[in-house]
């Protein structure tokens, strides 16, 4: 019986020449990572286990959800993971005003590459699938395992495999896409499965379409997302890392649960309204309605703050100006983009148009802070989850969706067309 890509991966890392979807291994780990909120809570798991973690070069650390500090208690957690990462000699410990959020620090940096077994203390870990990696999201307690002995157990998922194909429209991107899949097959849809994406549309994404996608594998469920190794994928890590990777690909008998066709022309802008990201709705339906006035709109995360998610936003906001009502918080995602900004004019932009320009950090995806919301209001966020509370106040409102609808929002003032800006 073939093996899916993820199944290839796992079964590499444990040692066996294949392995079946149910099936109990012991995997050995290429990168363990956690964060400031993460770490602080492995560490005393970790001292039961050992001394010293299993490999200095493949432990990484970093501050990026309550950074820059918000609170006494966010600076003392900082400290925590600071002092442990030079206390351990750690390679990748990420300082903050050096790095920026996790899920984008760590393939700009090149710590992640194809073909290995990732695990973070941070559910949107299945990020580096984009780059054919098996990644996923664990507890603290499995983190500590992994930090003191470098393996961990899995259950080998089963599958589900997407086969995209056409090319997305102009105002598509890969954010549209992941919401449109998981309003089609529920936040329950791939429950403790892989979501493996293939077929020629792949080729029309950008490597941040598939990080985007990636990230948002768990809002279906899944263990992980992943997606092939193409030439792209390897620019990518030619380009940021001198890591040795591989390259799995699925055999052709491998098995599926369900084989799900993705006709990427036939995509719309698409919103997640509350309180799940597979509460999806079409610009179209969304026109249909009357008008969602919001308050505040984030652009940035580990989903949405990527260069080319920020340029898109960027050319909607260009020469135009916020909402009066409304408040836009600008997010980065790494330093470098940061820089990056800076460098092409995109910061000007907007801050000319009345943004809110702030420093890498997951900050109000989670409600941490720079964007906590009140009772009543709505957001349009390019962040991952819109659960009730997420941003603030359980009686506040969040939309998920792409930059460009994210910035025709913040023009209009309400939930608006990105084809349509000019209008507005």
């Amino acid at each position: 019986m073939g093996m899916t890509m993820t199944q290839k991966i796992l079964a590499a890392h444990a040692g066996l020449d294949s392995v079946a979807a149910g099936q109990l291994i012991e995997a050995k780990l290429d990168i363990v990572m956690a964060n400031d909120i993460t770490g602080p809570m492995a560490l005393p798991i970790f001292r039961e286990m050992a001394e010293k973690v299993y490999d200095k070069n493949k432990v990484v650390l970093v501050p990026d959800h309550f950074t820059p500090n918000k609170d006494i208690k966010s600076a003392e957690n900082s400290k925590s993971i600071r002092e442990f990462a030079k206390e351990q000699g750690l390679k990748w410990y990420f300082e903050q005003g050096k790095s920026g959020v996790e899920h984008a620090i760590l393939p700009e940096a090149g710590v992640v590459a194809a073909g290995e077994c990732i695990i973070g203390a941070d559910s949107h870990t299945c990020t580096y699938g984009a780059l054919g990696a098996f990644s996923t999201g664990v507890g603290t307690t499995d983190i500590a395992t992994g930090m003191a002995t470098g393996e961990l157990w899995f259950k080998v998922p089963r599958a589900l495999k997407f086969v995209l194909t056409g090319k997305p429209g102009k105002y598509v991107s890969g954010k549209d896409i992941i919401i449109h899949i998981i309003g089609r097959i529920g936040v329950d849809g791939a429950l403790y499965k892989s979501m493996e994406f293939t077929g020629s549309g792949i080729r029309e994404l950008s490597m941040d379409d598939r990080f985007t996608m990636a990230n948002m594998a768990i809002e279906a469920g899944a263990k992980n997302g992943i997606f092939p190794v193409n030439e792209q994928a390897e620019s990518y890590m030619k380009e940021h890392s001198e890591k040795a990777y591989k390259i799995y690909e699925a055999d052709k008998d491998a098995v599926y649960d369900e084989v799900i066709e993705i006709d990427l022309s036939e995509v719309r802008p698409t919103v997640a309204f509350p309180h799940l990201p597979g509460n999806a709705k079409t610009i179209d339906e969304i026109e249909d309605m009357e008008p969602i006035w919001i308050d505040q709109v984030v652009i940035g995360s580990c989903t949405n703050g990527r260069m080319e998610d920020l340029r898109k936003a960027a050319a909607i906001l260009k020469g135009r100006q916020v909402h009066p009502d409304v408040r836009v918080m600008v997010i980065p995602a790494t330093q470098k983009i940061y820089k990056e900004c800076i460098t092409e004019g995109i910061l000007d932009i907007f801050v000319d148009a009345g943004c809110a320009v702030n420093t890498p950090s997951c900050g109000p995806c989670m409600g941490g802070h720079m964007g906590v919301m009140a009772a009543g209001e709505k957001c349009v966020s390019t962040t991952n989850r819109n659960f009730v509370g997420r941003m603030g106040h359980v009686d506040s409102l969040i939309y998920l969706a792409s930059p460009e609808v994210a910035a025709a929002s913040a023009i209009a003032g309400y939930i608006a067309n990105p084809e349509k800006v000019g209008e507005i």
